[in-house]
């Protein structure tokens, strides 16, 4: 009787937790979570997702385009639509706040690694510093274990059917987020991005939710946040010979990749409002970006010279919607293709 006792407990917590999980799960669906465009799930970006995208810069270089930068690129390149115009896959490197420069060098020194690059520049973030941090996910990437590679399997397929495991948008410290809490002068607000503002799909596009592109309180609290950053954590931009060491030790790591065969473009992807004067103010185009492109030898793309994607208002002043980010794409392609004299395999097609 005692041993039937204890089976009929243990049967109870288990339906009683299968309860409470699918309850989650089914309040997310219906009443919560609203994601873009048929998308059904959103991915955790975590070290494992990069390192799996990493995986794949070996692709022939007709097969494939590697992207690196912050996370512009991630808003603003729309990937389905990428390698349906180009035939290639996207291989999206770039990460929220990352300085593409540290992924540069990883790249540089792979020999293994001889195709089309493209580089994203935000200027706060790419000429902020001149010492090159080692990075979380490329330390993962090339010390990866086999169970860690199986977790991230076994992890993906979860992630593929559950909403309640988005980390990024449902776990306990950003849950907290709901919280009303008033700004207090000095203190760095807990959440950058309002809760359940931004989704991530397997590839590592990010887009806004249309909770947040409805919302304008979600969006002026993201322009608040950006003032605040601003006015309690001004830019240090490096000048004078820091900037061209900078410079020259990126030049050095194009150099490498070209000798090998491969090619690489920067981009300047599109920001606006006060952000985006800011940035003027900050970084001149003609002492930081112009610089960029005549030290290192290098073509580049800089929104604001092409009327069709220079005028974008993005929803929070520094990133694009979907609908805007397909146009960019669009126009990226062609800019590449007609100006830029680079080719693409259009025979091959992606599923």
């Amino acid at each position: 009787m005692k041993n039937f006792n204890i089976i009929c407990a243990g049967i109870f917590a288990v339906l009683l937790s299968l309860t409470a999980v699918l309850s989650w799960e089914l309040y997310l669906r219906h009443s919560y979570y609203s994601l873009p465009d048929g998308l059904k799930f959103s991915y955790d970006d975590n070290s494992a997702l990069w390192a799996d995208k990493r995986a794949m810069v070996y692709e022939p270089a007709d097969q494939a385009t590697v992207f690196i930068g912050s996370s512009r690129m991630r808003f603003d390149l729309d990937i389905p639509l990428w390698q349906r115009l180009t035939g290639e896959k996207a291989v999206q490197l770039a990460q929220d706040g990352g300085d593409p420069r540290p992924v540069l060098a990883d790249l540089a020194e792979d020999k293994n690694f001889k195709g089309k690059l493209i580089i994203d520049v935000t200027e706060g973030i790419f000429f902020y510093r001149d010492v090159e941090p080692t990075t979380r996910q490329i330390r993962y990437y090339h010390g990866i274990t086999p169970t860690q590679r199986f977790s991230f399997l076994v992890n993906r397929f979860l992630e593929s059917h559950f909403n309640f495991l988005d980390e990024d948008n449902f776990s306990f410290n950003i849950m907290l987020g709901h919280i009303k809490m008033p700004r207090r002068p000095g203190v760095i607000p807990a959440v950058v991005w309002p809760t359940v503002g931004t989704i991530i799909n397997e590839d590592r596009q990010e887009y806004f939710t249309p909770a947040f592109l409805t919302d304008s309180t979600m969006s002026n609290n993201t322009k608040g946040n950006w003032l605040f950053f601003f006015k309690e954590y001004p830019d240090s931009p490096v000048t004078g010979k820091k900037l061209d060491s900078l410079i020259y030790n990126v030049k050095t790591n194009v150099d490498k990749i070209k000798a090998r065969g491969g090619q690489v473009i920067f981009v300047r992807t599109p920001s606006c409002g006060y952000y985006k004067e800011k940035e003027d103010q900050d970084y001149p185009r003609k002492l930081y970006w112009d610089r960029l492109l005549e030290l290192t030898g290098c073509q580049g793309i800089y929104f604001g010279d092409y009327p069709a994607i220079a005028h974008f208002v993005c929803p929070e002043w520094s990133h694009l919607k979907l609908e805007d980010a397909r146009t960019y794409t669009e126009n990226l392609v062609n800019i590449l293709r007609t100006e830029k004299g680079w080719s693409f395999n259009t025979s091959q097609k992606l599923h």
